[in-house]
């Protein structure tokens, strides 16, 4: 999609048109996303956090007097926008604004009532997320949805949870290691092996009243788009699964950006010393938003000490090996036709997934046409649940 603001910062445009899309299923407003990002300068994270922070608490104070439904979707939206306010500010953990920014967007979501939160047991603690029961009585498909390396289980309900409701699924979501409030409040990072993270979440989805166990279905979004497949690769209760979009090697986004092979560029990030690759890693900062933020925010969510540990840690996240040929449920691998962060090679990351899947099989390319080409089409997100839910319904 043509990028229509921030023009020399593609990781600001990409978080705003994120927020554009959530309108879609009432988790923000075309105006008030415009608004509070016309007053933010390009690669400015204080005003960046200052503008949502302000929004969110316009929204919530307003709450207080509003009729139900009103006050529902005010607490949606600033949902929404505490939740961003907090976004580029991870390369301090210790940041005040972080904590009093995500507890107050947790705070709306179970506020605004539209699912039960829940608690999965989990290696002697717990996951958090939400449960949403669809109407009716009867055993019914379940979709278990998780995020990816920066999403949290409330953003899940603009991407999918809130679109299998209505579609006669019950929906489990949850946030894993490294994620919200896993990492916030637990301390736990991020893990490859997802299938120990997936199984105790599946053990759980088959205690729920009125679930079809022959019918549980997993998605993953963004690096769920690799987690979820490896987790598949594992747990055999799996009656399908959902890339959204596909990776088969989520450390090719940054790879293919340095001037080394992988197997020197994990070499050198593994070694006590190296001033060459951190002085690259600091001129890539310099030139790519992206980047930036990726080396920030990853160091918070994998608890790497500096931006050259963070990449050894993301070069673990693969499906090499054999891992995704042992897949044996159907699987939907969702591609983006211009991905931000698993593109712009010949081979894109869903490609290679759907190369290497032995399985049932299904490639779901969106484009630009349909303003769907983003990175997990945050721009056209009912098009796409639509066509999810289509290819769920006919493999289950």
């Amino acid at each position: 999609m043509k990028q229509l603001m921030f023009e020399d910062d593609v990781q600001f445009w990409f978080e705003t048109l994120r927020l554009f899309g959530h309108a879609a299923y009432g988790g923000s407003d075309f105006g008030e996303v415009l608004a509070a990002a016309s007053a933010v300068p390009a690669g400015d994270y204080d005003s960046w956090h200052d503008a949502y922070r302000a929004l969110a608490d316009r929204l919530y104070a307003e709450a207080a007097d509003a009729g139900p439904v009103t006050a529902r979707d005010l607490l949606l939206r600033a949902s929404t926008y505490y939740f961003s306010s907090e976004f580029f500010l991870h390369g301090d953990p210790a940041d005040p604004r972080i904590a009093a920014a995500y507890d107050r967007s947790v705070e709306c979501f179970r506020r605004a009532g539209v699912a039960e939160p829940v608690e999965i047991l989990y290696e002697g603690t717990v996951l958090r997320g939400y449960f949403y029961r669809a109407p009716g009585t009867g055993p019914k498909p379940l979709l278990i949805m998780h995020n990816g390396f920066d999403g949290s289980a409330e953003e899940l309900h603009y991407m999918g949870a809130a679109a299998g409701v209505e579609r006669g699924y019950h929906v489990l979501t949850f946030d894993g290691p490294g994620q919200p409030s896993a990492v916030r409040r637990e301390k736990l990072v991020f893990r490859p092996d997802w299938e120990h993270v997936v199984t105790p979440v599946v053990d759980f989805a088959l205690a729920l009243d009125g679930v079809d166990p022959a019918r549980i279905a997993l998605l993953g979004v963004s690096l769920g788009g690799m987690l979820a497949p490896r987790a598949a690769a594992f747990e055999s209760r799996l009656a399908a699964v959902v890339a959204v979009d596909g990776v088969y090697d989520a450390g090719a986004a940054v790879t293919s950006a340095l001037p080394w092979s992988r197997e020197e560029i994990a070499r050198r990030a593994q070694a006590e010393h190296d001033e060459e690759f951190d002085a690259l890693l600091a001129a890539g900062r310099q030139a790519s938003p992206t980047l930036r933020w990726a080396c920030d925010h990853g160091r918070y969510v994998l608890g790497a000490a500096t931006d050259r540990e963070f990449v050894a840690r993301y070069l673990e996240y693969t499906l090499d090996g054999g891992v995704a040929e042992k897949i044996t449920c159907p699987v939907l691998v969702c591609e983006a036709a211009d991905d931000l962060f698993f593109g712009g090679t010949q081979e894109t990351e869903p490609r290679r997934l759907y190369a290497h899947l032995e399985a049932p099989k299904t490639l779901l390319t969106f484009t630009a046409e349909e303003g769907a080409d983003a990175h997990c089409h945050v721009g056209a997100q009912r098009l796409a649940a639509g066509r999810i839910y289509d290819w769920l319904d006919r493999t289950l």
